[in-house]
């Protein structure tokens, strides 16, 4: 994980510093709480599993930033989300619910996403790297990036 967020923000460079970061999926808020130590104006956090939501917050505590946590689904999230933001991260579960799509198909293809990315916004989702990449009329891959199990993939939203 350090490795890959290490390679996430190499790429990002200073479009971190100043930029308004929503972090989905946020597990223990890893990526989110990187983004505000390397400048960034703001974080939310969108993670619906109670432990992890506590997590992120004793993690903010400990680390001394500010960053807002949102205790719920992301895709319910979405629905009523305003406000533009320049970085988006999804680290989602590699594995799709049986039955269900994968999380890249679903994320990928939700229209909700470029509309909450700011005009120059970059969209930053990890997957696994055996998923096949599904069709995104939404988005432009820039970069494409292996990092042993995980694959990063980074989007603009097409113009």
């Amino acid at each position: 994980m350090d490795r890959v967020k290490a390679a996430i923000f190499s790429s990002l460079g200073e479009k971190v510093i100043g930029a308004r970061v929503l972090d989905l999926f946020a597990g223990a808020g890893g990526l989110g709480i990187e983004a505000m130590s390397r400048g960034a104006a703001s974080v939310v956090f969108v993670e619906s599993n109670r432990n992890a939501a506590r997590a992120i917050e004793r993690n903010l505590a400990v680390t001394g930033v500010n960053g807002r946590v949102r205790m719920q689904d992301v895709f319910d999230f979405l629905k009523y989300a305003t406000g533009r933001f320049d970085i988006i991260f999804a680290d989602p579960p590699y594995e799709a619910v049986p039955g269900e799509k994968a999380y890249t198909d679903l994320l990928l293809n939700d229209r909700r996403i470029p509309l909450v990315l700011s005009l120059h916004g970059i969209f930053v989702l990890e997957k696994r790297p055996a998923e096949r990449l599904p069709q995104h009329p939404h988005w432009k891959i820039t970069r494409a990036r292996r990092y042993g199990t995980t694959e990063v993939i980074f989007a603009e939203p097409q113009k």
